[in-house]
């Protein structure tokens, strides 16, 4: 009778674990250490890096440097003390972690870089925007725009980059420009807002409107600069829509300026789908395997993996977000992790 029921215990557990869902296996720690929280966009990595990797069987932790590089230093000799599984680090400053990124891998901590691309010193991943990319797309819907305002790709448009000694800034100016060079006659004025100060988008938007009040378009590189320029339109007797904007990085805000009528397209950067590889590629990293150059969908973005001086790099690209689209949670600036499964690469 005993073993009669064993027996059926032992049939009862295999068609439980038969019905029952797959459920990621513990395959350890793996550290976030993100810059800062102060912006919604760091916020919302920390939620997507953990929900991602947690698919995959990593649980995270984070710690916020508050912008602060000692203290992400300090963070970095902490953590490499307590072995984890890896690191996953989005540096305060590149050049100052390269130090600590060393000391991990030398410890065997894989290190995989998110959103800030650290070129010094070779690391195990980086996964970042394609930032020239997002010119290259902001220009295709700036082309657009100019079409159907003007009836041909004509007029004249204010750029307002970020501060110039970030690299971010300059690659969309790059591609925004590239793909631009075709249209004689769309005159483009490029104007910094130094230290990526709304304050100083705001200025240049009110100087330009006076020097130049025929601008038809205004492309700022991130949405909060976009919440400035609309103040400075406000000002100056301007309605939604009267003067095109387009806006980069795709900022809750910016959502909110599409949804308002104030702002035509947002070019977003690709926060969740960058989480997403990070997840997709960290058992390779963590076992230490190669990782293959080539074509990836990720969250269904054709993205690119390179072999770089740094290491296996993935690029990928933003979105446009238009009126039309503007409510899917598929863009971060909707604040919303997509349920969408996360497929581990394998090999």
């Amino acid at each position: 009778m005993k073993r009669f029921v064993l027996a059926i215990l032992a049939s009862l557990a295999m068609l439980i674990a038969a019905l029952t869902p797959s459920v990621a296996q513990d395959k350890g720690k793996i550290y976030y250490l993100v810059p800062t929280l102060l912006d919604e966009f760091q916020t919302a990595s920390v939620d997507a890096i953990s929900n991602f990797l947690k698919q995959v069987g990593y649980e995270t932790v984070t710690l916020n440097a508050d912008n602060k590089t000692d203290v992400q230093q300090g963070q970095m000799n902490d953590v490499i003390a307590l072995k984890p599984a890896a690191i996953v680090l989005a540096a305060v400053d590149f050049n100052a972690l390269k130090p600590s990124i060393e000391k991990a891998r030398a410890e065997g901590i894989p290190v995989m870089e998110f959103d800030r691309q650290v070129t010094a010193t070779p690391s195990d991943f980086t996964s970042v925007a394609g930032t020239v990319e997002i010119g290259h797309i902001a220009a295709d819907e700036i082309q657009r725009l100019l079409k159907e305002k003007n009836g041909d790709v004509r007029g004249k448009v204010l750029q307002v980059l970020g501060d110039p000694a970030d690299p971010y800034t300059l690659d969309i100016q790059k591609g925004f420009e590239e793909k631009m060079k075709d249209f004689p006659n769309v005159q483009i004025i490029s104007l910094p807002a130094m230290q990526w100060e709304a304050s100083n988008a705001g200025t240049i938007v009110s100087d330009q409107l006076l020097a130049n009040p025929d601008i038809d378009l205004i492309f700022v590189h991130a949405a909060h600069l976009a919440v400035a320029a609309v103040a400075s339109l406000e000002a100056k007797g301007k309605k939604p829509g009267e003067v095109l904007l387009v806006s980069s990085n795709g900022a809750p805000v910016g959502l909110d300026l599409i949804r308002k009528g104030w702002e035509q397209v947002e070019v977003e950067q690709p926060l969740f789908a960058q989480a997403a590889a990070i997840a997709m590629f960290a058992d390779l990293v963590v076992n230490k395997k190669p990782i293959k150059p080539g074509e990836y969908d990720v969250l269904g973005l054709k993205s690119t993996v390179t072999d770089e001086a740094w290491g296996p790099n993935i690029k990928i690209p933003g979105a446009a977000i238009t009126k039309d689209n503007v409510d899917d949670p598929k863009f971060w600036g909707n604040m919303k992790v997509p349920s969408t499964p996360i497929t581990a690469v394998t090999e």
